[in-house]
Protein backbone atom coordinates (compact mmCIF):
# COMPACT_ATOMS: atom_id res chain seq x y z
CA UNK A 1 0.00 0.00 0.00
CA UNK A 2 0.90 3.25 -0.70
CA UNK A 3 0.95 5.93 2.20
CA UNK A 4 0.91 9.55 1.04
CA UNK A 5 2.08 11.90 3.59
CA UNK A 6 -0.08 15.30 3.52
CA UNK A 7 1.29 18.24 5.47
CA UNK A 8 1.81 21.98 5.57
CA UNK A 9 1.01 25.02 7.75
CA UNK A 10 -1.93 26.48 8.49
CA UNK A 11 -3.58 27.55 4.79
CA UNK A 12 -1.27 26.05 2.40
CA UNK A 13 -4.36 24.15 1.11
CA UNK A 14 -4.03 20.61 2.95
CA UNK A 15 -7.39 20.49 3.52
CA UNK A 16 -8.31 21.53 -0.21
CA UNK A 17 -5.68 18.70 -1.25
CA UNK A 18 -7.70 16.41 1.04
CA UNK A 19 -10.61 16.79 -0.22
CA UNK A 20 -9.32 16.29 -3.72
CA UNK A 21 -7.98 12.84 -2.80
CA UNK A 22 -10.76 11.80 -1.10
CA UNK A 23 -13.07 13.17 -4.23
CA UNK A 24 -10.82 10.52 -6.39
CA UNK A 25 -11.26 7.90 -4.03
CA UNK A 26 -8.20 8.12 -1.64
CA UNK A 27 -8.81 7.06 2.08
CA UNK A 28 -7.16 10.22 3.76
CA UNK A 29 -7.14 9.92 7.57
CA UNK A 30 -7.44 13.63 9.44
CA UNK A 31 -4.62 13.83 11.94
CA UNK A 32 -6.61 17.09 13.58
CA UNK A 33 -10.03 15.20 14.14
CA UNK A 34 -8.18 12.61 16.12
CA UNK A 35 -6.19 14.80 18.16
CA UNK A 36 -9.90 16.59 18.41
CA UNK A 37 -11.10 12.80 19.68
CA UNK A 38 -8.53 12.65 21.70
CA UNK A 39 -9.34 15.54 23.67
CA UNK A 40 -13.27 15.41 23.21
CA UNK A 41 -15.47 14.72 26.61
CA UNK A 42 -14.48 11.65 28.13
CA UNK A 43 -11.47 11.07 25.63
CA UNK A 44 -8.58 9.27 26.07
CA UNK A 45 -6.27 12.05 26.65
CA UNK A 46 -8.65 13.66 29.28
CA UNK A 47 -7.14 11.82 32.64
CA UNK A 48 -3.41 13.05 31.75
CA UNK A 49 -4.11 15.92 30.73
CA UNK A 50 -6.19 16.69 33.76
CA UNK A 51 -3.37 15.93 35.66
CA UNK A 52 -1.29 17.98 34.09
CA UNK A 53 -3.35 21.19 32.96
CA UNK A 54 -6.05 21.20 35.96
CA UNK A 55 -6.75 24.64 35.20
CA UNK A 56 -8.34 23.70 31.51
CA UNK A 57 -10.26 20.83 32.89
CA UNK A 58 -14.02 20.74 33.16
CA UNK A 59 -15.19 17.93 35.37
CA UNK A 60 -18.88 18.86 35.24
CA UNK A 61 -18.55 16.75 31.49
CA UNK A 62 -15.21 15.12 31.88
CA UNK A 63 -13.34 17.77 29.38
CA UNK A 64 -10.42 20.07 28.56
CA UNK A 65 -11.63 23.27 27.66
CA UNK A 66 -9.34 24.45 24.82
CA UNK A 67 -10.12 28.35 25.17
CA UNK A 68 -8.16 27.50 28.58
CA UNK A 69 -5.55 25.36 27.53
CA UNK A 70 -4.29 27.21 24.76
CA UNK A 71 -2.72 30.18 25.88
CA UNK A 72 -1.18 27.67 28.56
CA UNK A 73 0.91 25.95 25.98
CA UNK A 74 1.54 27.97 22.90
CA UNK A 75 3.58 30.61 25.63
CA UNK A 76 5.63 27.99 27.40
CA UNK A 77 7.37 25.03 25.02
CA UNK A 78 7.64 22.90 27.98
CA UNK A 79 4.01 22.57 28.61
CA UNK A 80 3.44 22.20 24.87
CA UNK A 81 5.92 19.35 24.84
CA UNK A 82 4.20 17.95 27.41
CA UNK A 83 0.48 18.18 25.89
CA UNK A 84 2.07 16.86 22.23
CA UNK A 85 3.20 13.77 24.58
CA UNK A 86 0.07 13.26 25.79
CA UNK A 87 -2.11 13.54 22.68
CA UNK A 88 0.71 12.77 19.86
CA UNK A 89 1.01 9.11 21.06
CA UNK A 90 -2.96 8.38 21.02
CA UNK A 91 -2.94 10.13 16.89
CA UNK A 92 -0.75 7.93 15.87
CA UNK A 93 -2.45 4.84 17.54
CA UNK A 94 -5.56 6.03 15.73
CA UNK A 95 -3.37 6.37 12.51
CA UNK A 96 -2.55 2.95 12.74
CA UNK A 97 -5.86 1.70 13.25
CA UNK A 98 -6.98 3.40 9.65
CA UNK A 99 -3.73 1.96 8.13
CA UNK A 100 -4.93 -1.87 9.09
CA UNK A 101 -8.56 -1.28 8.18
CA UNK A 102 -7.28 0.39 5.10
CA UNK A 103 -5.32 -2.82 4.08
CA UNK A 104 -7.54 -4.92 5.39
CA UNK A 105 -10.10 -3.82 2.73
CA UNK A 106 -7.00 -4.01 0.05
CA UNK A 107 -6.91 -0.23 -0.61
CA UNK A 108 -3.97 0.32 -2.68
CA UNK A 109 -2.65 3.77 -1.64
CA UNK A 110 -4.17 6.52 1.22
CA UNK A 111 -3.28 9.85 2.67
CA UNK A 112 -1.89 11.10 6.00
CA UNK A 113 -2.81 14.32 6.77
CA UNK A 114 -0.60 15.55 9.33
CA UNK A 115 0.17 19.48 10.14
CA UNK A 116 2.89 18.39 11.97
CA UNK A 117 4.94 15.82 9.89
Amino acid sequence: MIILGLTGSVGMGKSTAANMLRKMGVPVHDSDAEAHIAMAPGGPAIAALAKVFPEAYMQANDSIDRKILGPIVFKDPAKRKILEDIVHPLVIEGQQRFLKEQRRHGVGIVALDIPLL
